[in-house]
């Protein structure tokens, strides 16, 4: 799990800071939650969850301006504490003056932005969410084909990187090759490359391509959810595929099942236009069109035409 500081949130959204210099910018949130001070307000303080993001929408504001000076620097005093992060005021209100200056005393950091209360608890929650999800590695090459993020794995060899280059060369988009860090978010999953690893693909024979270099910065994403696995199979005489697109597979990770189709990989067949055709079928799945069904209702009104004749 990576460690995340007020600076990281300040950096992304780039909220107003109303107090704090850069040193207070250093203090760590342990937790993706956020904290809507009411009870502390009125002056209840024994619940408090420490390690938050304080949020202060219109409700708190208009509460405090109800509070007595007395009250205001007993609860402004707890919820600047060492152990809160920052505290956050929506639609650019206006901060008390008496929280601004125990927080000048303090060296607190406080922010405000102009977007409601709601949306700020959104953002928040998702932006932390993500540092700290539980991070698992996958061998396999994560693209964006057509919209949707599309993990293809395979035993090594089988020439993921390969195809993935082809897809590339086709106007698709690379996330992660050879190892992909996944994480969960709410009910998707996501992935993207390690650093050391972003915009670089591996072909045998060639060694390593910067993707961005060579196809141009649009060619490469930091991360994506992903949406469909594709699994590469060496292609056994003896085994069976299917070949009318009826039986439903899925990727499990954290939890979350994701489709996934097997394709039988042998000379002659081209992966790459074999991936961008199943990612079309499963798009059209997605919106409620399959050509399975419908082939197998062709093949039952046949039958049944053939019997009325006979």
């Amino acid at each position: 799990m990576k460690k995340v500081f007020v600076k990281d949130v300040w950096n992304y959204f780039n909220y107003r800071r109303l107090c704090g210099d850069d040193s207070s910018l250093l203090r760590q949130i342990h937790d993706a939650d956020v904290n809507r001070p009411g009870l502390e307000l009125s002056g209840y303080f024994t619940e408090h969850i420490y390690r938050r993001v304080v949020i202060l929408g219109e409700k708190e504001i208009g509460y405090i301006k109800t509070m007595s000076e007395q009250a205001q620097k007993k609860a402004f005093d707890y919820l600047t504490d060492d152990s809160v992060p920052m505290i956050l005021i929506s639609r650019d209100l206006a901060c008390p003056d008496i929280l601004l200056e125990i927080a000048q005393s303090k060296n607190f950091p406080i922010f405000s932005s102009f977007a409601p209360t709601s949306s700020l608890i959104v953002e928040i929650v998702s932006f932390l969410e993500e540092y700290f999800a539980q991070v698992d590695s996958l061998h396999g090459v994560l693209l964006q084909i057509y919209g949707r993020g599309i993990l293809i794995t395979g035993e090594s060899g089988i020439g993921k990187s390969e195809i993935a280059l082809e897809l590339v060369k086709k106007g698709h988009i690379l996330v992660a090759d050879d190892r992909v860090d996944v994480y969960r978010t709410h009910n998707h999953i996501s992935g993207e490359a390690p650093e050391v690893l972003k915009n670089m693909l591996e072909v045998r024979g060639i060694g390593i391509i910067d993707i961005t270099r060579m196809f141009g910065v649009a060619a490469s994403a930091d991360k994506t959810q992903i949406d469909y696995v594709i699994h590469l199979q060496k292609w056994r005489e003896n085994e069976q595929f299917d070949r009318i697109g009826g039986q439903e597979e899925y990727f499990t990770v954290f939890g979350i099942k994701i489709p996934m189709v097997t394709i039988p990989v042998s000379e002659g067949r081209s992966i790459a236009v074999l991936v961008e055709s199943a990612v079309n079928n499963f798009i059209l799945r997605s919106k409620g069109f399959n050509s399975s069904q419908i082939m197998e209702e062709r093949v039952i009104n046949y039958i049944n035409k053939q019997k009325e004749e006979a």
